[in-house]
């Protein structure tokens, strides 16, 4: 529970609003765990690996509140705290899979598609962003597989959602497991397509994450700890979870719509 003192060795500029933060861990971290990062003065948050290369990790971050706007003033050689890995990762299964991310969801898919490659599994890709600009990873992806991009604007790729494109793909592949990550209601349409072509699915929960070890209940859905339990969850869970793609509770756990 205490966190390891270690340097933000590389600050990488994703795009206008990512940055990518790579230091070294001791611990071994599995596509789809979480860090929990302490930035001294502000706080700490939970953050998903997005490269690892067995000795250098990296999470990839957007600014969106106190410690995530701390971090992007932060510098090369500056400290940060580290705990973890914490809660359950993706399960690789099957041949030919699909990925489904948008935004900062493209973090783990990132990670698990490098791995995925070293199995020699063929990757789908499908990647959703806002605008050209905002589209992460493009060069290391085309590496990894096949990138299918969509943004909201039309700028790159195709106009649109990255599950149109994935509903397109299933008439042409025969796909043996889906993985996703993002926008909770993309998520919750990834399932739906699925659950209707009976093929398995896997996806990465986003919630308040103040312990990282199911103590405290802040990210509790449906009465399941997503720290601990999750974050990722297989296809019988999520088809339990009523609060999945619907529900969501803010920081003092009331909840409300997505």
């Amino acid at each position: 529970m205490t966190p390891s003192s270690t340097t933000i060795l590389e600050i990488r500029q994703e795009s206008p609003s990512v940055k990518s933060f790579f230091f070294e861990y001791g611990e071994d971290v599995h596509p789809g765990q979480f860090l929990m990062i302490w930035v001294p003065g502000v706080g700490e948050a939970p953050f998903s690996v997005s490269r690892n290369d067995g000795e250098n990790i990296c999470v990839s971050v957007r600014k969106a509140g106190e410690v995530t706007n701390a971090l992007h003033k932060m510098k090369e050689g500056d400290k940060i705290g580290v705990r973890g890995p914490f809660g359950n990762g993706f399960k690789l299964k099957g041949d030919q899979i699909a990925l489904l991310a948008g935004g900062c969801g493209a973090g783990p898919m990132l990670y698990l598609a490098h791995v995925a490659k070293m199995e020699n599994k063929k990757v789908h890709f499908f990647l959703g962003a806002s605008t050209k600009e905002e589209i992460l990873f493009q060069d290391e992806i085309e590496n990894y597989g096949d990138l299918h991009a969509c943004t909201d604007d039309g700028s790159y790729g195709r106009k649109g959602f990255p599950t149109d494109a994935f509903e397109e793909i299933l008439g042409k592949e025969e796909i043996d497991a889906v993985y996703t990550c993002g926008p909770e209601k993309m998520m919750k349409r990834v399932f739906d397509i699925c659950k209707e072509k009976k093929i398995p699915v896997q996806a990465s929960l986003e919630r308040h994450m103040k312990c990282g070890v199911g103590v405290c209940g802040a990210c509790l859905c449906d009465g399941l700890c997503v720290c601990k339990d999750g974050p990722v969850f297989e296809t019988e869970l999520l088809g339990r979870m009523k609060e999945f793609g619907k529900e969501k509770r803010d920081v003092c756990g009331v909840k409300g719509d997505l």
